[in-house]
């Protein structure tokens, strides 16, 4: 078969540039390898992503759009750029046999009514990957969490009941052979003023963001070094690439720096180039501890289950699927903003140098297999048939309409209810005893709830 593919960010020869792209390159090299030709168009960057390469003989990548950089918001474009994509996508699409786009983003339907489509979704938050979703009318919609299904189908499933037969959930796939615990003298060059017989190391290996976690991590370093006697704590942050392309990007650096300071870890802290995915798993094995302990909702989240497969112990908040893919048992989880728990767990882990237990890593290899995971890719979009368009079925909120808890919506102590999309955290006592009563298996209608039911529906707190 011919599959012409999509994706939105730009894709490199050699380097991948987070956990979308790596199922996405797993993916296509399966289907390449299996011998399907595979065309792939992304989004163009000048001056060293303009023209075509080759991932497999069978797996062309063409960088043709002109998309807006960096992302988000690509469609923050000229017009033209637009409809010239829309053109080129509609000029590939006349020789394909099924039309593939990973992560969305590609928000026309009417370009590919005419062929069989499968669309994944890799988040909940950029606002090109949402207008996907609420505009699907694709013949399968690959998700790949059950929170972010149970997300998309209380939102966009409220207008489409037909989605959930569309909707297959395909966790992603960890390669073993790859991430296991590796000799990582052969990245230390990168490192030079890092010691590991001397120091202690913590891992960010996310972008430094805010909602990655990493004020979150600056204070928890503090306190590990003057709470904890830790001054030996060296902590390991990765550059984002555009930092040395977008003066916006260099300024947030900078501020980032000057808290560190400001909390007299700087010496504590390392900013190193990114690395390649070949030499992550020394990058792993190298750490303490892994840290993912931000508000950042993923739709799965690679880097704790990667760094637990290559033996080092993570941390992960209670945000998102983490309260799914792994019990509590096999992985050290704390709350939104509680880095003091945070604190704890990690002068625990680094003080006895654990390492990940065998009954976590039997869990990730019985669960997060990446040939299970490319396997079901494959058998998805390789047997896609056209489906009719699904109807729109607006559903009117009436006081007969039924009360549900939303998947993004928890209690996390039984005190108070944590909102992962908003950040917001609340104890009213009204909206606390709705959720226990849901909860509780409870059948509540909207008209049964009270007058504040539907200013909790539109802050998002419950849904029908």
């Amino acid at each position: 078969m011919h599959i012409v593919a999509f994706s939105m960010t730009p894709l490199f020869p050699n380097r991948v540039m987070g956990g979308a792209q790596k199922q996405l390159y797993a993916v296509v090299m399966h289907l390449a390898e299996r011998g399907h030709r595979v065309t792939l168009l992304c989004t163009r960057r000048p001056p060293d992503l303009t023209e075509p390469f080759y991932w497999h003989e069978n797996a062309q990548i063409v960088p043709i759009f002109r998309f807006k950089q960096p992302y988000p918001e690509p469609y923050a474009t000229p017009i033209f750029n637009i409809a010239n994509a829309i053109q080129d996508l509609s000029e590939y699409l006349a020789t394909a046999d099924v039309f593939y786009s990973h992560d969305g983003g590609f928000i026309f339907p009417y370009v590919m009514q005419h062929i069989p489509t499968v669309v994944s979704l890799r988040s909940l938050i950029f606002s090109e990957t949402l207008q996907s979703a609420f505009l699907f009318q694709g013949d399968a919609l690959i998700l790949i969490s059950h929170y972010q299904r149970d997300t998309i189908l209380q939102t966009v499933g409220r207008f489409f009941p037909d989605l959930t037969a569309r909707t297959p959930v395909i966790y992603n796939g960890l390669n073993f052979d790859q991430f296991r615990p590796t000799d990582y003298s052969t990245i230390l060059h990168k490192f030079p003023t890092l010691d590991p017989t001397r120091h202690t190391i913590a891992l960010f290996p996310h972008r430094p963001e805010a909602a990655k976690g990493i004020f979150e991590t600056i204070e928890l370093a503090r306190r590990l070094v003057y709470e904890q006697g830790m001054a030996h704590l060296r902590v390991l942050v990765p550059r984002w690439i555009e930092s040395a392309l977008s003066p916006e990007d260099r300024a947030y650096y900078d501020g980032l720096l000057a808290t560190i300071a400001q909390n007299g870890v700087s010496e504590n802290f390392i900013f190193h180039e990114w690395l390649s995915q070949a030499e992550m798993p020394a990058y792993y094995s190298m750490g303490g501890v892994t840290l993912a302990i931000g508000r950042y909702v993923e739709t799965f989240g690679n880097v704790p289950y990667e760094s637990l497969a290559c033996g080092t112990p993570a941390i992960v908040a209670r945000v998102g699927p983490a309260r799914e893919l792994l019990p509590d048992a096999l992985l050290d989880k704390v709350d939104a903003g509680d880095v003091a728990a945070a604190v704890g767990i990690a002068a625990r882990i680094l003080s006895a140098r654990e390492r990940t237990s065998v009954a976590t890593l039997d869990y990730l290899q019985a669960r997060f297999s990446l040939t299970e995971m490319t396997s079901a890719y494959a058998d998805v979009i390789l047997n896609a048939a056209k489906r009719p368009p699904m109807p729109y079925h607006p559903a009117p909120l009436t006081d007969a309409s039924r009360l549900a808890i939303p998947a993004w919506v928890t209690m996390p102590n039984g005190k108070r209810l944590y909102h992962d999309l908003t950040e917001q955290i609340t104890d009213a006592p009204d909206l606390l005893l709705l959720h226990r009563r849901l909860m509780a298996g409870e059948s509540i209608t909207l008209g049964e709830a009270g007058a504040q039911a539907r200013a909790w529906i539109a802050d998002g707190w419950i849904v029908t």
